[in-house]
């Protein structure tokens, strides 16, 4: 299944890519460098301002479907530009907390902020765009965002040794405003005319699906972020529990998002030919293979366990980011497509936000084992549920029984 480049897709893909980069690292990547700070300020523990965070993932899920509504009635230029003022406020209000609980308004804040103007609003965005061909497009931001953490961890962790954790989300903010702004703003085209729209969405272009495609690939992308937060929580602390050095938990560590942009460059290049099915049935499998890597070699060949841990369980995590795009976008077509992502993952932005505290829990209750265990069997269960879905011949999807 192959797509040529729409006309002035590049210029979106940057605008995109690099707005994309800002928001993830200054919403989802933040807790990780700054909630050790905040805490301490505020005489809190670490785990309520994480608290916090996840009640902000879960107010991004309830808002995601009506967030995805407005996208398809109106194209997510407004939308996206909106995102940035609403998650600059956020940082700002943050940056200006007297007290835990003003700090934790100001994470509803960018809660609401980030179901503006993450991948979800993104791929609605460029759906609306360019209805089909929108896969290389998605696959492009996501090459480039894949570097979030790579740039956010980083500079919040310089901006808070140099500013304090106030003035990193003053800086942080700020790029939201003068930066991410004005490219969402002037870089991403209006929606389609009302008659391009039509035809985009006509309904000979959208196949038939069966009853159970919604409900088995929301389990499949529930799956699949209840597994990336539970590793982006605990895979240093998991992998020294498996035997590994602390050196070597965080080498391995680093070892994730080159391998995340290493699958996406694959899934660009030599997976673009195939339906995105295929893709995502391999990414499922990338995890449990590292699983089972890690659990079955030990002594003093655990570093390099740990290290095939990272890139098998990166690569199909990064491949599964695109699939959240472009799998609905080829099973259903792009009509209602912002809605529909919004209802699709609304359970995996909840399960994201209760993974931390559980896969933690099965951590310590029953140790690496199990815990493993338990996420291998969500993502082979999440590979058969993408066994159950069929492409058709000509690379449109339908559902299978």
């Amino acid at each position: 299944m192959t797509e040529a480049s729409p006309p002035g897709a590049r210029r979106v893909v940057f605008a995109l890519g690099t707005t994309q980069t800002l928001a993830w690292a200054s919403t989802y990547y933040l807790p990780a460098i700054l909630a050790a700070p905040m805490a301490r300020e505020f005489g809190l523990s670490t785990a309520w301002v994480f608290g916090a965070f996840s009640a902000a993932l879960v107010l991004s899920a309830l808002a995601g479907p009506a967030v995805g509504r407005v996208i398809d009635a109106k194209g997510g230029r407004g939308m996206l530009t909106a995102s940035n003022l609403v998650l600059g406020a956020g940082l700002l209000g943050m940056g200006l907390a007297g007290d835990a609980w003003t700090m934790a308004a100001a994470w509803l804040v960018l809660g609401l902020g980030m179901a503006m103007g993450l991948y979800d609003a993104a791929f609605a965005t460029l759906a609306g765009l360019y209805g089909r061909a929108a896969r290389g497009p998605i696959t492009g931001i996501t090459l480039i965002a894949g570097f979030a953490s790579t740039v956010g961890w980083p500079l919040s962790a310089l901006l808070e040794e140099t500013v304090g954790w106030r003035g990193a989300c003053f800086a942080w903010a700020a790029l939201h405003l003068l930066v991410a702004l004005p490219l969402n703003r002037l870089l991403v085209p209006k929606a389609p005319p009302p008659e391009r729209q039509s035809a985009v969405t006509a309904p000979a272009e959208i196949p038939s699906t069966g009853r159970m495609t919604m409900p088995l690939l929301a389990y499949v992308f529930a799956a699949s972020w209840f597994i990336a937060g539970a590793m982006a929580a605990h895979l240093p602390a998991m992998l020294q529990a498996a035997g590994a050095t602390a050196a070597a938990a965080v080498a391995a560590g680093a070892l994730i998002g080159p391998a995340q942009v290493a699958a996406r460059v694959a899934e660009f290049g030599l997976l673009r030919r195939f339906h995105p099915l295929v893709s995502a049935r391999l990414a499922m499998l990338g995890h449990p293979l590292g699983a089972l890597a890690l659990l079955l070699v030990g002594g003093p060949a655990a570093a390099a366990a740990a290290a095939a841990f990272a890139v098998l369980h990166g690569m199909g995590n990064g491949v599964m980011t695109i699939a959240k795009g472009t799998l609905p976008l080829a099973v259903f077509g792009p009509g209602g497509y912002g809605a529909r992502q919004g209802l699709l993952g609304a359970p995996a932005r909840l399960l994201q936000a209760a993974s931390p505290f559980l896969f933690g829990l099965m951590l310590e209750r029953g140790g690496v084992q199990l815990a493993l265990s338990v996420t291998s069997v969500l993502a082979l269960t999440g590979c058969l549920a993408l066994l159950l879905l069929r492409a058709a011949p000509a690379g449109v999807a339908q559902a299978g029984k």
